[in-house]
């Protein structure tokens, strides 16, 4: 288990970095260290935590495949889930329904 958000004066919304980028977690050395070079990013909220941790690790030079119906939003404005995930695939991320992926994967 790798924690993210340990400084209380910095938000944490990456798997990878604080979001000052000043401080990174664990998690990119374990995963090189296990050979792993594409990830499969799902979860909470798409316009802050899964956002940011798809475009760090696609920075970090990881292929990232994200599910979009496993993902859901804050939305603070309606079209923040929308545009987060145009953002994503704008950065190279490769944009799936569960469904869609699980037929890559037979």
């Amino acid at each position: 288990m790798f924690h993210k958000g340990q400084n209380r004066i910095i938000d944490s919304y990456s798997a990878f970095f604080d979001n000052g980028h000043r401080q990174k977690t664990e998690l990119d050395g374990w995963l090189r260290g296990q050979g792993i070079v594409e990830l499969t990013v799902l979860g909470l909220a798409t316009d802050y935590c899964v956002k940011f941790t798809v475009l760090d690790a696609l920075a970090l030079g990881y292929a990232v495949n994200v599910i979009t119906d496993g993902c859901r939003g804050v939305n603070l404005q309606p079209q923040d889930s929308s545009q987060a995930f145009m953002e994503m695939a704008a950065a190279g991320a490769t944009l799936y329904t569960l469904d869609d992926w699980r037929e890559t994967q037979a």
